[in-house]
């Protein structure tokens, strides 16, 4: 019975990690996550973004640690597993937005501005949005 008792402890406690380890993360997204709208956009904009990603992850111009957290990016979007999961409705997909908004701004702070516009495969307005998710100023106010 004793046995029976430490097997229990161990997964309460491993279950109880787990929850505290996934409340962490719901909180950094939360600091993180971009103000007002922006969110929003990101989300309608996830497609293109998807496609700007693997882009920027094989421009050999780039310096190779932002091109290392890009693939990391990909694979983080690529596991069935988020922290919120997709399932959820508008949540779901807002965890991804927000972890892609925080990797397009270090992106954009190692590798240029350019970069962004040189491979963005979306509308002007697309890529606007995508300047002000990554904390740049957009075209039309340059």
């Amino acid at each position: 019975m004793s046995t029976w008792c430490t097997w229990l402890s161990v997964s309460l406690a491993v279950a109880g990690g787990l929850l505290l380890l996934w409340l962490l993360a719901l909180a950094a997204l939360a600091l993180v996550r971009p103000r007002g709208n922006l969110l929003t956009e990101a989300v309608r904009l996830l497609p293109d973004l998807l496609r700007l990603i693997p882009r920027l992850a094989r421009d050999r111009t780039l310096p190779r640690g932002v091109r290392i957290r890009l693939w990391l990016l990909l694979g983080y979007l690529a596991m069935p597993l988020d922290v919120v999961p997709d399932f959820i409705p508008v949540l779901g997909y807002a965890d991804d937005a927000i972890v892609v908004a925080v990797v397009l701004r270090s992106v954009v702070r190692h590798a240029g501005a350019d970069a962004l516009t040189r491979h963005w495969p979306g509308t002007d307005d697309g890529l606007d949005a995508v300047r002000r998710l990554a904390g740049l100023p957009t075209t039309t106010t340059q």
